[in-house]
């Protein structure tokens, strides 16, 4: 096979975690653990000493992987990291796409989003979609803001909640705005917590949603959602192409979801389940790992990374 080009499409950083969701703390620890909603959990891998996810981190493990470019998103359980990631890009302009986010559990984030777009750094916008049941996403604000990212070429990057409850909701705003560019994550939540994806087919709802021009799917945490399952994910592959039946194999784009997802498995092996696949053809391989990636995002120029072995090999 050819040398891929390989772009992660869903991946987190923030220089300390120190928030709430619903009244509980997230708060960063030592050794990589967090305080996560009245439990201690592996926030990310131990070697993240001091809980810092840094974006110096993650190219040292974007090199070794030979991952080119990453989009960064957010989600509200690691509090709004606007001013770092502003920060990001312009150290790292060619490795990192990055979406900022506004607090829109509360009314008048219109002007925080034009504030994202003015400041010149932001090409996405993220709504965790799935922490805001009950918080409509057609509210009259909220289609303000999809206008107003549509106008300035200001793509969407947005989770849903499990299976098709809203579903209808992202319909409308596709046919309000359908220019907007919408990536959406985590493979339709392929398969939800204690259910079978096989029996279950409301995740389809999701992907269906692709069969819009201007709609992708990235399956940023895959792995977290077939962890016990684990490596190399027979279930996942089967998932890619389920949804590849559905709307075709160029709507299809990988995410690591790192840092969270490497407590597991190391960041290579995140896509590597997908590089020594059989059930995928190369071409399949090539438009996954990287060239919907860098067509649906707009990446320009990529650096060419060599592959350094490992001294044990």
């Amino acid at each position: 096979m050819e040398k891929l080009v390989i772009i992660d499409a869903h991946s987190h950083l923030w220089l300390r975690q120190d928030t709430t969701w619903n009244g509980q703390v997230i708060r960063s620890m030592k050794n990589g653990r967090s305080m996560f909603l009245g439990e201690e959990v592996q926030m990310v891998p131990p070697f993240m000493t001091d809980g810092v996810n840094s974006a110096e981190v993650f190219l040292s493990n974007m090199d070794y992987a030979q991952v080119a470019a990453a989009v960064v998103v957010q989600e509200f359980i690691d509090g709004i990291q606007n001013d770092y990631l502003a920060e990001v890009k312009r150290q790292y302009p060619n490795r990192f796409l990055v979406c900022g986010m506004c607090d829109y559990l509360h009314d008048g984030f219109y002007e925080q989003a034009e504030q994202l777009v003015a400041n010149g750094h932001f090409e996405g916008i993220a709504i965790p979609g799935h922490r805001l049941l009950g918080r409509p996403l057609t509210s009259p604000e909220m289609i303000r803001m999809f206008h107003l990212m549509e106008q300035h070429d200001i793509l969407l990057s947005i989770t849903l909640a499990d299976g098709d409850q809203q579903v209808a909701e992202l319909r409308e705003v596709i046919s309000e705005c359908p220019r907007l560019r919408i990536a959406i994550g985590h493979m339709g939540m392929a398969n939800p917590p204690q259910t079978n994806p096989w029996e279950n087919k409301s995740w389809k709802e999701q992907i269906l949603l692709a069969s819009n021009e201007n709609v992708s799917i990235e399956m940023g945490g895959i792995t977290w959602l077939y962890n016990n399952e684990f490596y190399p994910y027979p279930t996942a592959i089967r998932v890619i192409r389920e949804a590849a039946g559905l709307v075709g194999m160029d709507k299809i784009m990988w995410g690591s979801d790192y840092p969270r997802t490497i407590t597991a498995i190391t960041y290579r092996m995140s896509y590597d389940f997908i590089l020594k696949s059989q059930e995928l053809t190369d071409d399949d391989k090539r438009l996954i790992l990287g060239e919907n990636a860098r067509r649906f995002y707009r990446f320009g120029e990529l650096v060419e990374l060599p592959y350094i072995k490992n001294m044990s090999e």
